[in-house]
Formats: C-alpha cells, structure tokens, sequence
C-alpha cells in the first residue's frame, strides 16, 4: 500500500473513548455496567498523544433510548454518574449555574444544546428578585446563544458576556458530537470538565468554553449525533467480514437450517482471520482498521463526497436524548 499523506484529512471524533479504546495498556478506564449502561471514566494528563484536553472525561452507552422504560433507566444512570462529575469540579449547592445549549434549534442533529436547555428548570430571577425559594432548589439559569451563522456574534463572546453580567460558579455546555464509531451515534453521552470547542466535530471549530476561558469549572455534556461518511464504508466493510465469518461457521450446522429470521451476528464471539480478509475482500481485506479508514478518507475526501451523516430517526431520538439530559441536570442540581 502506497503511504497516503492525510494532513489536510482528519476523521472527526469529540468523544475521548473513540480514540483511546484501542490502546487499553495506555489508557486505563474504570469502566463498569450499571443497569445495561457501560460507564467508563477516564482521566487524561496533557502529556496524553491523543490530542484531547487535560480532564475527567465520563462516557455512557447504551442500546436504545427511544423506549420509555429504557429512557428511564438511562435517565436515572446519567443522574447519578453526572452528580460524580459534579463532585469532580467541586460543585455546591449555594453555587450558582448557568446552563448553555449550544448548537442550532433548526437543524435537528445539531439541536440537542437548544432541545435540552428548554427542559431546564430555571429559578434565578427567584432569588434575584428575593423571593424565598424553597430550599431544595439551587440558583439556576440558563440560556442558548445560537450559531455564529445567524447571529453574526462569535458563540464565546456571546458566553463571556453572559458569565460576566450573571457571574455564574459553574458553567453546564450542552452540545452535539461527532464519533467516529457508527455503534455510538445517538448511543452514548460523554461529560467532561475540560471544556468544549464549539462546531469542532463537524470541521467548523471556534474559541474554546472552558474553565482556562472563562476563569470558572465548565462541565461539557454531548452526544454524538453524526458520523463522516468514511467511518460508514469502512465499519460496514468491517462487519461485511464478521457476517462472513459468522454464516461459514454456521452454515454446516443443522441448527441453521431453522433460523429464518436475520440474526445479529455481533452478539457472540467471532474471530476474523488473515485469510478470512483476504478470501472475503482480496488487498482491502490485509488492511488494519486504521489503514481502512485512512484509504477511504484518501478516496471520499478530495471529491467531496465525506458527507457527515446522521441517523433518519434523528429527530424522534434527539427528543428522548434531550429528555434524558435535561432530567439529569435537574435532578442534579435541585432536590426534586
């Protein structure tokens, strides 16, 4: 394989795990189940080769959060692993937050920030007014700026004004990924106190929202709601061989004779070959998964043809998502 010069290309991922996941003697994350969710927290130095921010990055994913029952079990998880977040940045409740949804309202997989935002419980004209507030609520408000496109103010300007009139302990962003794994799209939330950039998944990076900015903790809460058009070619080729190796496998068992019905293949065990690659998929087939993806970048890329992609339910699940969030927030900040 010839070498493919990828300075210009880079796959687009805001999610930690993605990057770290496959170098696990490296980075070492507590990982665990609770409730069908996998959490996995893991803390990054600024010597790290990743080229994330220094910080506490926490990761859930799960199978479905457009089930109601699901919805609620997901709900609560994210509850008690955001309140542990909290903890991390030194949170009180005699803090004042603020909460900002960052992204656009018109564009749904980017409208997560603006969706989630509109479901937090906001009481801090309560207490700038004087009014005794029960006790069990915290001084909260929140707000969502928009996009640089439509509001020709640069998104961290718009925030520094803000924190500079509210003068806010804690800043909450809110905000839509991108992933490099199609098995996390619209699956998992990542929630961090490094801060955020925002329109970096999509290529269009602006001035950073962190603690080094604005001089207070920033918590950044986001899902990934779409993935590059590579990351799609070179997954699917990747499963392409593990349904190949599954169905040899079966195929001369009298047991299969009786499935008549699609089987998800990835639920057991499948060990792929060499040679499996190579009877499947010829000279593709002897590439690693990096390389994979560095070969399609290399042929998607120049004809600009690496579409960000999101799922065609994207507007039901970022309801749910924006639920999900919104209700831990809440019940993290108030005693509801």
């Amino acid at each position: 394989m010839h070498n493919i010069d990828l300075k210009k290309y880079e796959i687009r991922t805001d999610m930690a795990i993605d990057l770290t996941e496959k170098d696990k003697k490296t980075f070492k994350p507590l990982s665990y189940i609770k409730d069908g969710v996998k959490i996995s927290w893991l803390k990054l130095d600024k010597n790290n080769n990743i080229g994330k921010k220094e910080g506490t990055y926490l990761t859930l994913e799960f199978n479905d959060v457009t089930d109601d029952d699901s919805k609620k079990i997901i709900s609560k998880v994210f509850m008690e692993e955001f309140k542990k977040m909290l903890e991390v940045v030194g949170y009180k409740k005699n803090m004042k937050t603020t909460i900002i949804g960052l992204g656009n309202a018109k564009s749904t997989p980017d409208a997560l920030g603006p969706f989630s935002t509109d479901k937090i419980i906001v009481t801090k004209h309560f207490f700038d007014m004087n009014i005794d507030v029960d006790e069990s609520f915290s001084n909260v408000s929140a707000f969502y700026p928009g996009v640089t496109g439509t509001t020709g103010i640069e998104t961290s300007d718009f925030i520094n004004g803000v924190v500079k009139e509210v003068k806010p302990d804690l800043i909450i962003v809110i905000d839509a990924l991108a992933s490099s794994s199609i098995s996390r799209v619209n699956k998992s939330i990542q929630v961090s106190n490094a801060g955020i950039s925002p329109g970096s998944g999509i290529g269009n990076k602006r001035k950073e929202v962190s603690k080094e900015t604005l001089g207070i903790p920033v918590i950044a809460v986001g899902v990934p709601t779409v993935v590059d058009a590579v990351v799609i070619v070179a997954d699917t080729i990747n499963y392409m061989t593990k349904n190949y190796v599954y169905n040899k496998s079966f195929q001369n068992k009298k047991s299969s004779k009786f499935i008549n019905k699609p089987v998800n293949y990835l639920n057991g065990k499948i060990d792929v070959t060499e040679d499996d690659k190579k009877t499947l998929l010829g000279l593709v087939g002897t590439l690693n998964e990096r390389e994979l993806k560095d070969l399609t970048y290399e042929v998607l890329t120049p004809i600009g043809y690496n579409l960000m992609v999101t799922p065609k339910e994207v507007d039901f699940v970022i309801e749910k998502l924006s639920d999900v969030i919104s209700y831990g927030i809440n019940h993290s900040l108030h005693e509801l």
